[in-house]
């Protein structure tokens, strides 16, 4: 199997997020797997709102790194708060700077292999809004896995280290970070 390379990115821009802490996990098993991973943190890429404005003047630092990994990918793990019934206004904005094509570039997105993955305190775990992460990403050329994973009760689904706490959950965590990096693979 080829090695392919994953990035693994949280839709969350809080220092102890659940959902950073549940990516960092999926990224441990999609290295695991075989896989070259890179786990990217939002709130280091200090990417602005996204306006065409400011895009025509010269694209933020952040973005252009984010655009790069990204093209670089052959799989991302992607793991998002629900905020209000959808996902955060933090990633919708890097995937609207991301989504944006130089003269010339591949689209960041375009043929990537996407796993979703969500977490939050309450009873859905986040569910409502992978259903609208998948229609943005499916809408700009990626390959959204049918499976995905919501995890509800975020609070007591992780240790003081970051560990899951059930070997049920860390299963389906890890059976779903396979299957990306075996779909990934396939595709490379």
């Amino acid at each position: 199997m080829n090695s392919p390379k994953v990035i693994a990115l949280s839709g969350s821009l809080r220092e102890k997020s659940y959902n950073q802490t549940l990516i960092q996990a999926a990224a441990a098993f999609a290295l695991e797997s075989g896989a070259e991973v890179e786990v990217i943190k939002l709130q280091d890429l200090n990417i602005p709102l996204f306006s065409e404005d400011l895009e025509a003047i010269e694209t933020p630092e952040g973005v252009k790194l984010l655009k790069e990994k990204l093209r670089e990918a052959d799989g991302i793990l992607l793991a998002s708060p629900e905020y209000n019934g959808s996902f955060t206004a933090a990633l919708k904005n890097a995937i609207d700077w991301a989504s944006r094509t130089e003269q010339g570039a591949v689209p960041a997105f375009r043929n990537k292999v996407v796993a979703l993955l969500a977490t939050s305190p309450g009873g859905l775990g986040g569910l409502r809004g992978l259903n609208h992460v998948r229609d943005v990403l499916s809408g700009i050329g990626s390959l959204v896995l049918a499976d995905q994973l919501a995890v509800p009760a975020a609070y007591d689904a992780f240790d003081e280290q970051g560990k899951i706490k059930s070997p049920e959950l860390a299963d389906k965590v890890s059976s779903l970070a396979l299957q990306l990096v075996t779909v990934a693979s396939k595709l490379k």
